[in-house]
């Protein structure tokens, strides 16, 4: 039971720092400090109110005190001694409350300084602490952008580990496709497999094809060599035989011709 509490506790001890914000900490950090500053001036307030209080009455028995004083004085004067000892008697009584209520009014102004010195202090501090909370917020945050370009440049965020992983999937993919493509070709071109369009030839089948289609063109080229050989020796021999029939007059023929040797004699080819 120990052990599987410190594992419990372990585990939970890992998944709050892994959802604990700083920035959102040191927000409600903040905000308790102006929930005690607020409790503090309520405090304040209470007390000058009390003390307030306590002025109010001290003013009316001052008043109550006066009224008596001037009633003992009367009555004096009109000869009715008990009335002023009375009058006297209950101005003393007045006079034990109002030292008592100036007593009460001397502690409650002096806890009135205290709490509104320690006001001042708690404001200074919360204003000095919501400026170092929005310093660390800032350099948090600064932070927090660098790592994560630095993770994206680098590769090693979740979102470009996905990223390369999709990436290098597709080239696997694109390089497997490549490999079956060049393994049906050479199959195709061995004859291993039969192309049903009948487009696809082997390479003894190539190989004819060209041989054959060379020899086509072997053949072509001689029968043009002939022909133009053939008409170029008639075309020599006609030249020749119209030049020797129409001789110029006043020149003699060939002698070719006079003697009879020597005429061209066409072959047929």
């Amino acid at each position: 039971m120990k052990r599987m509490g410190m594992l419990f506790r372990a585990k939970a001890n890992k998944a709050l720092d892994r959802a604990e914000d700083p920035r959102e900490t040191l927000d409600y950090s903040y905000q308790k400090q102006l929930e005690l500053l607020q409790k503090v001036r309520r405090g304040v307030a209470d007390v000058a109110t009390s003390r307030k209080r306590l002025e109010l009455q001290l003013n009316q028995l001052n008043q109550q005190g006066g009224k008596l004083e001037e009633q003992s004085r009367k009555a004096l004067a009109l000869g009715r001694e008990d009335l002023a000892r009375e009058a006297l008697t209950r101005k003393a009584a007045l006079q034990q409350q109002v030292t008592d209520l100036q007593t009460q009014h001397q502690t409650l102004q002096g806890e009135e300084e205290k709490l509104t010195l320690a006001a001042q202090r708690l404001q200074a501090k919360v204003d000095a602490f919501r400026t170092k909370k929005e310093t660390i917020k800032a350099t948090y945050t600064a932070a927090q952008a660098q790592t994560r370009i630095g993770e994206a440049f680098s590769g090693i965020s979740e979102e470009m580990g996905d990223v390369g992983m999709a990436v290098q999937r597709a080239e696997d993919r694109t390089a497997q496709l490549q490999a079956r493509a060049g393994a049906i070709d050479e199959l195709l071109a061995s004859g291993a497999l039969d192309d049903p369009t009948g487009t696809a030839k082997d390479d003894l089948t190539a190989e004819l094809d060209r041989i054959s289609g060379g020899s086509d063109v072997e053949l072509e080229l001689q029968r043009m060599k002939a022909e133009l050989a053939g008409g170029s020796g008639g075309d020599q021999q006609a030249i020749e035989g119209g030049a020797g029939g129409t001789a110029r007059p006043g020149q003699q023929a060939p002698q070719g011709r006079q003697d009879g040797q020597n005429a061209p004699r066409f072959d047929k080819q």
